[in-house]
Formats: structure tokens, sequence, C-alpha cells
């Protein structure tokens, strides 16, 4: 059952990231026209390093292709970890009001990690 629920879990997540990734390279989805102000000046100075959107989309991209599937998902993990920091920073302290749903992905990214913990122990020695 456990396995089962982290299997849906970690489709989901996977599913998330992918779209969010690939947005930001064909931008399909509109922006909401009730986004924080704060947020909207955030963004616009993401966009102005030219580099460094495309990096968070190949990287959101990468992770969610890696996390849809059982095998691979504890390197997915590790290559979404630094996105989810900023998305948690970015709900602290820009836009809090998102903060309880960025804390709902952080669980799911934390119980991943937690179940292939194991995997990552190559690493740490």
């Amino acid at each position: 059952m456990k396995k089962t629920v982290l299997n849906i879990l970690s489709v989901l997540l996977g599913l998330l990231f992918l779209n969010g990734g690939l947005n930001k390279f064909f931008n399909y989805m509109p922006t909401p026209e009730d986004l924080p102000e704060a947020i909207a000046r955030d963004n616009e100075a993401l966009m102005e390093i030219i580099w460094l959107m495309p990096l968070i989309a190949s990287a959101e991209i990468l992770g969610g292709l890696l996390i849809l599937f059982p095998k691979t998902r504890a390197l997915g993990a590790i290559v979404i970890f630094p996105v989810m920091v900023g998305i948690l920073l970015t709900h602290i302290f820009v836009a809090p009001e998102g903060l309880p749903i960025a804390l709902l992905i952080w669980a799911m990214l934390l119980w991943i990690l937690y179940e292939h913990k194991q995997r990552y122990y190559s690493l740490i020695n």
C-alpha cells in the first residue's frame, strides 16, 4: 500500500515538474492576472539572466522525467532538489500565500529522498 501511494505521488510530482519545465519553454499556460507584484518582479529579474530560466526549465523537465520511473526516481529527486529550494525560499520570503502547496510538494520530495536513502550512501562515503 505504501509503495503504491509513493508511486502515485511520485508520478504526480514528476508530471508537475515536467509541465512546469515545458511551460517555461513553450509558455502555453497563461500567467495569472492576480499574480503578486513581488513574484512578477522576481520573474522579470530571473529572465534578465538569459541562461537561468532555460537551466531551471531543463532541470525541471529532466528531474520530472526521472521521477516518473521507479528505477531513476532517486536521481530525479536529487536533480529537483535545488529547484525546490528556490521554490520554498520564494514562498517563504516573497509569496507566503503559496507556502502550504510548496510544503506539500516538499513533503513528497522528502519522502522520495527518504525511501531511496540507501542509494545515496555511496555519494556520502
